[in-house]
């Protein structure tokens, strides 16, 4: 299991993270819990209703993916951006 939803949010796989930001798989959940690895949930409205927009950033990469309501990846992007600001 990649991602699937749970509640109003979405559980994703440190291995999906992992890999899409260059890590151990091992080491994702500390980095979000000390803030290096960064997301925000944004919900569809209109034609978008029923999608999701997930966007997580880790130093200077940022990916995001495009949902559905079963966890579905849509579509998935990723660029660069400016780092964490103090």
């Amino acid at each position: 299991m990649t991602l699937h939803r749970q509640g109003d949010g979405f559980v994703v796989d440190a291995e999906l993270l992992a890999g899409i930001f260059d890590l151990d798989a091992a080491d994702v959940q500390r980095l979000m819990r000390e803030g290096a690895i960064t997301s925000h949930c944004e919900t569809g409205i209109d034609e978008d209703e029923g999608r999701w927009r997930l966007v997580f950033q880790h130093g200077n990469l940022a990916c995001r993916l495009t949902v559905d309501v079963d966890g579905q990846i849509l579509s998935r992007a990723t660029y660069p951006v400016a780092g964490p600001q103090p």
